[in-house]
């Protein structure tokens, strides 16, 4: 797998599917986001209603976060015959059943890796990299949370480094897009430059992490999850 033709495949279907990217993205985001300037609001206030927002925050932005992304990758898979075969309302239909697995699968992956770059950074990466493809498990072979792990594996063996580099790319696109975007918002008052700026940000780049993590999906299963290098198979990366 080249990093090279993920990202130009990826980019491919988000700039001609833009608004439907965008619009999947912004549905959901709209609430998240505005959650996220409200709790940062009630943070300056010293009262007892702060750790309510707080907590019915994180319980729907997790919530919203997967479901979005369950979404995003559904969307990507879809648009790749060159055409959107669902409305937004469906794609989110279509992937409700999934989304207790891939809630599931995904905390438990990002407890582990983030305990992993806690410890020490390279077990951090080494479970970012073959646990990347769990999502589009879930999702797109409705496989359960125990067993995304397992496939996710599957899926990247012998072509850890090439999708360990994607990530670092596609994070680095969206860190450094989301930035830009933020900084545009920043003369506005706070409640506002959080909740727009944020929403803007995420609407644009999770799209488009998304789609690169799709196409690779797609890619890697495609080609039979053959080796970037000789002996990569053996240890993954």
């Amino acid at each position: 797998m080249r990093i090279g033709d993920v990202l130009s495949e990826a980019w491919g279907l988000y700039k001609r599917f833009f608004g439907q990217f965008f619009l999947t993205a912004l549905v959901v985001f709209v609430v998240l986001d505005l959650l996220a300037a409200v709790v940062d609001n009630a943070s300056g206030n010293n009262t007892g209603a702060n750790l309510f927002w707080a907590l019915l925050g994180a319980l729907i932005s997790v919530i919203g976060y997967f479901w979005v992304q369950a979404a995003l990758i559904e969307t990507a898979r879809d648009v790749r015959d060159g055409r959107a075969d669902r409305s937004i309302g469906e794609t989110y239909v279509a992937v409700r059943p999934r989304l207790p697995s891939a809630i599931i699968a995904g905390i438990l992956a990002a407890i582990g890796i983030g305990i992993g770059l806690i410890l020490l950074i390279i077990p951090g990466l080494f479970l970012l990299t073959i646990w990347s493809m769990v999502i589009p498990v879930v999702v797109i072979e409705s496989r359960s949370a125990g067993e995304a792990f397992s496939r996710s594996r599957d899926v990247v063996r012998g072509n850890g480094w090439s999708v360990l580099g994607l990530i670092i790319v596609v994070f680095l696109l969206v860190a450094i897009t989301s930035i830009i975007v933020r900084l545009i918002f920043s003369p506005l008052p706070n409640f506002i430059e959080v909740w727009l700026g944020s929403l803007l940000a995420d609407s644009l780049t999770v799209p488009f992490a998304a789609a690169a993590l799709t196409t690779a999906y797609f890619r890697l299963v495609g080609t039979g999850q053959e080796a970037d290098e000789p002996g990569a198979s053996a240890a993954v990366l």
